[in-house]
């Protein structure tokens, strides 16, 4: 299936993808000391399973089509467990303003991958410099800074934020290459929910962590928001435009989501910011800019 330039509907689309996983962030770390992240994940994707799968089935999607690409649904499952169990550790230690940027270093890792992988997605020497002061802009916004309390802490949980959007760019190119790119995306959200519940649910049991969640009204508003909004409305919109437009230019939008998430995160959570982060977090979004555009 050949990809086609953004429209203008596919802008106003990505803009509200953006402001969505913006806020996604500053609504799981609100409510951590009632509901650890990692059993929010479990959770909200528990709850929208059934939401994804109907919606499948009402599309025509049957267990025998679950069962014809499970190989590759296992790896996109993997990849989205991985990415979110990264993120809900991550936000243990670190700002919700940090893993909201470090997270959207995904298009950067993406696009590596595409490059080499996928024909027609080369990247041009504008989109390599992009590329260059991407990683130069993270090792800036993760130096030591007076400004951040408990420096090891933060650091350690940017490093996380890293491994997610790793994670993230990986499940993108799992669907570039395989014959998942033809299916409904409720299919592929249905592997990705399943496949988390399954593998994170144990470890979430494991910990304990059920014995520490209180269901308080925050914590029931940011759950419900989560599930319908984050993990059944927002996935199928992402899906929806991966499948239509180029990803590389998609990604010249993803830059919005950290800016707002770090908007989010001062202005709700009270975050501070250090110079050192703001000019490295400047420059992240300056090279995923220029790559995306290329």
């Amino acid at each position: 299936m050949i990809r086609r330039s953004m429209d203008q509907q596919a802008i106003l689309l990505m803009i509200l993808f953006c402001v969505l996983l913006g806020l996604q962030q500053v609504m799981i770390k609100s409510i951590a000391e009632s509901m650890p992240p990692l059993s929010q994940m479990v959770v909200r994707c528990g709850l929208a399973l059934p939401l994804i799968a109907f919606l499948a089935w009402r599309q025509g999607v049957g267990w025998a089509q679950y069962r014809q690409y499970w190989a590759a649904g296992l790896l996109v499952g993997l990849g989205f467990t991985g990415e979110f169990a990264f993120l809900a550790w991550g936000l243990e230690y670190s700002l919700a303003s940090h893993m909201s940027v470090f997270l959207y270093t995904a298009p950067i890792f993406a696009a590596l991958g595409l490059h080499f992988l996928v024909p027609g997605e080369q990247l041009t020497m504008r989109q390599w410099v992009g590329i260059l002061c991407a990683f130069i802009g993270m090792l800036v916004a993760m130096a030591p800074s007076a400004d951040i309390p408990d420096i090891p802490h933060v650091l350690f949980g940017d490093a996380l934020g890293l491994c997610a959007g790793l994670c993230w760019a990986a499940t993108t190119l799992v669907l570039r290459r395989t014959a998942l790119n033809q299916t409904p995306p409720s299919q592929i959200i249905a592997y990705q929910l399943a496949a988390l519940v399954v593998l994170l649910g144990p470890v979430v049991y494991g910990l304990g962590q059920w014995q520490h969640i209180e269901l308080t009204i925050g914590v029931v508003a940011s759950l419900t928001f989560q599930t319908l909004v984050i993990s059944f409305v927002a996935l199928l919109l992402w899906f929806a435009l991966l499948a239509r437009y180029k990803a590389s230019q998609l990604g010249a939008f993803s830059f919005l989501s950290p800016l707002f998430g770090v908007f989010f995160g001062v202005i709700w959570l009270n975050e501070p910011l250090s110079w050192n982060f703001i000019a490295g977090g400047l420059a992240i979004l300056a090279g995923v800019f220029c790559v995306s555009r290329g």
